[in-house]
Parts: C-alpha cells; structure tokens; sequence
C-alpha cells in the first residue's frame, strides 16, 4: 500500500491521522469475523483514493451533463464490461452508492407505491430494504415477509410458493445477510413466473461466492440482481444493478436523475479493480477457502456445545444461537470485542429477544482468510471464540485469549507496509 498519502495526512491533520493510524492497528491485531466485512486489497484502495474523486459526471458515459469526461467514460465502460463478464449479465450499472440505494433504485424504477413486495423477513436473516417496517421499503410499498422453517431454519419453498399464490406481489426479493444455506434462485424465479411478479436477487452476500462458482448464481434467469462489491467480493464498498435487458432503462432512470447526482468516480474505478481481481484463478481458490473455512469453524463451534442456525453453513456465515449459553449477542460481542475478536450481535429465527439485545450473533470467514487463513487457523478461533463465552467477566481470560490473538494475527500479517 502507498504510505504517502498517510504522510501527507500526518502533516495537514495529525488528529485525523492518529485516529485513522489506530484503527489500522486494530485491524491488524484483531480478527474480523463481521461476514459482511473485509479487507480490499492495495491495488483497489490505490483506486478509492485517486484523482477520480476530483470529477463531476452526472449521467451515463458518452452522455454526460459536465465537460471533460473522457477518462471517466472510459473508467466506467471498463466497470460495466468487467461485472457483465463476470456474472454473465445483460446490462449492469455501476453507479449506485451502497447496497440500499440500489435495492431502493429497483423498486422505484418498476413498482408503483403501494406494491406489494415479498421479501423475507428481517429476524430470519433478510435485510432491511426487503420490506421491513422501519425501512423505507415497507413504508412505501405494501410488504409481505416470508421466512424458515420454525424446525429447520431452512427455507420452506412450498410455503413461499403458497405466500406468493396468495399475496399476488409485484416483486419477490430473494437473497439474505444472515442466512447461512444456499438459496435456491431458480425456485425463487419459478414461483415469480407462476404469479407474474418480477424475480429480485440480491446477492450482496454471497456475490464472491458466485464468482468462485461456490454457489449457484441467479443468472441467467432472474430478472433482476443487486449487490455490494465488498463483502466476499472484497472491493470497495459500492453496490451494482444488473438486470435484463428489458428492465435496463427504467433502472437506469431510477439511479439517475431519479434517486442519485454525480457517480463516485473514484469508487466506481475501485469497483473495476475488483472485477478485474475476481476474474483471475486466484480468486476462485479464494472464493472455496472461505467456504471450507466457515465449515471448519462451524464444527469447532459445535465441538464445544454452540448451537448453530440451520445445524452449519453452505456459505461465508454462521448464525449462533447463544440462549443455551446463557449469554445474550450483545454481551457476547462486548465479551469477544474485548479479546480483540469482532463480531456482530444478531436476531435469530424466532428470537425472543430484541433487535438491540438478541440472542444470536453472525460470524464470518471473508476477512481472515483474505489474510491467508485456513481451517487449522479456523479451529484456534473456535477455540478462542469459546473460551470467552464460556468464561464471560473473567478478565484473565479475555487477556489470555488476546495475547492469543495477536500471536496469530502476527503469523498472517495484513498492510505490512503499514
């Protein structure tokens, strides 16, 4: 990574600095198990924060409002040609800001307020644009929630398929941040087809995944996709429309003029980056280590008496349900933040907790194996992971397990040249 702008910062701002140099280091000492997080490489960060940043270019490229675009056009050519190869895509646009305002985008361009849209629900591991209550995608359209089987945990299609027959949605959302099994898109298609909504994947998950050709892709079939490009796709954070073609122009209004000004120049040529880092061998050897890595953890996790959503995972994540360790998410977070372990508290199926306090938390294996990690790596973390819960309040084991920690984040460094 190129330390002269870290320099540069130094001399103009030092407070800045300071705080951006400790969050650094925490990164560099502490393992990051949040599944929707991980480390952009040097060459995308070198893109983030280029020159880019200095253009306005509202519209489309070739079709600009604002002179002097040629490179920016080009940038941008190059970001939609890499992401339609890449998941074999009709049309792409590279312009939305984060994975919300793309799924937000979606609606307002083929929805009328008021439609209903079938999505699941929030505390069974969907997101909040699919038709949550505070989001503004179940104030505005009429939302109907779908979930897992109470025993399970899995998806019950047959019920989605009853759910849709009866509720006649526009749109049927599929895709998930905390749902650690494959997701059938197919199914999710078919059942569109059967009562004439529009099929929505978003795949901000899992978008890595798919490219690694380590879960299914709802390409060529679903008519519309949405995802982040950071998460297991590892680049900026960002977010991408892909659809077919049919649907291209509406969704292209809606991101602009309809929802969004100027593109982030800077950001949209980090996303090009990271289609070009995902294209190559490597990333596809990437991609399954993070699946044997989340499977590996998942086992040790049940080897010491953890209870996990669905039994393990198919995917990046793990959902633990903590109510037979007598321990909340929220203390288990505070707990685990304490040996230099991140994680998020999270809502499990049916939980009889609340968003603020759950009973769960989710654990993910993108971050650590950017780093170099594998399933021995994976087995120590368990064992970390356990040893803290176990012995919540014991301030002599969050040190020992910290020091742990540092030891193995040593052996697989991350920035060295910072």
């Amino acid at each position: 990574m190129n330390t002269m702008n870290l320099d540069s910062l130094r001399q103009v701002d030092p407070q800045m600095a300071e705080i951006m140099e400790q969050e650094i280091r925490r990164q560099k000492t502490g393992l990051e198990l949040i599944p929707s997080e991980n480390f952009a490489s040097p060459a995308v960060l070198a893109a983030l924060g280029s020159v880019m940043t200095n253009k306005y270019s509202e519209g489309y490229p070739h079709k600009r409002y604002y002179g002097g675009n040629t490179f920016i056009d080009m940038a941008e050519d190059l970001a939609i040609e890499r992401a339609k190869k890449l998941f074999g895509a009709e049309h792409v646009n590279v312009q939305p800001y984060s994975g919300s305002p793309a799924n937000v985008a979606v609606y307002v361009a083929l929805l009328d307020f008021g439609d209903t849209i079938l999505g699941m629900n929030l505390a069974h591991g969907g997101h909040l644009t699919h038709g949550h209550k505070v989001s503004f995608s179940g104030k505005a359209y009429h939302a109907v929630q779908y979930g897992v089987h109470p025993q399970t945990h899995l998806i019950d299609y047959d019920e989605l398929r009853k759910l849709a027959r009866a509720e006649k949605p526009k749109i049927i959302v599929s895709g998930a941040t905390a749902y650690p099994r494959e997701i059938d898109f197919a199914a999710f298609h078919e059942i569109a087809q059967e009562v004439g909504a529009i099929s929505m994947a978003d795949i901000a998950h899992i978008a890595g995944l798919i490219v690694g050709g380590l879960h299914q892709s709802p390409f060529p079939f679903t008519d519309v996709v949405t995802t982040t490009t950071h998460k297991t796709l590892r680049g900026p954070r960002g977010a991408i429309i892909m659809c077919k073609e049919q649907f291209a122009k509406d969704i292209d209004r809606a991101v602009f003029p309809g929802l969004q000004g100027g593109p982030h120049d800077h950001v949209n040529a980090a996303k090009a980056v990271a289609f070009h880092e995902a294209s190559q061998p490597e990333f596809k050897e990437y991609a399954a280590q993070v699946v044997k890595n989340a499977r590996a953890l998942a086992e040790e996790l049940l080897a010491h008496d953890f209870k996990l959503i669905s039994g393990g995972t198919d995917n990046h994540l793990i959902l633990v349900d903590l109510i037979n360790k007598e321990i909340t998410g929220k203390e288990a977070e505070e707990a685990l933040d304490r040996a230099n372990i991140t994680c998020n508290k999270n809502m499990i199926p049916f939980d009889p907790r609340t968003p603020f306090n759950p009973s769960g938390i989710r654990l993910g294996t993108p971050a650590l194996t950017t780093r170099g990690m594998k399933e021995e790596q994976m087995k120590q973390v368990g064992r970390f992971i356990a040893e803290v819960i176990d012995n919540v309040n014991d301030e002599s084991v969050y040190a020992r397990v910290k020091g742990k920690v540092g030891e193995l984040c040593e052996a697989f460094p991350l920035y060295e040249d910072l």
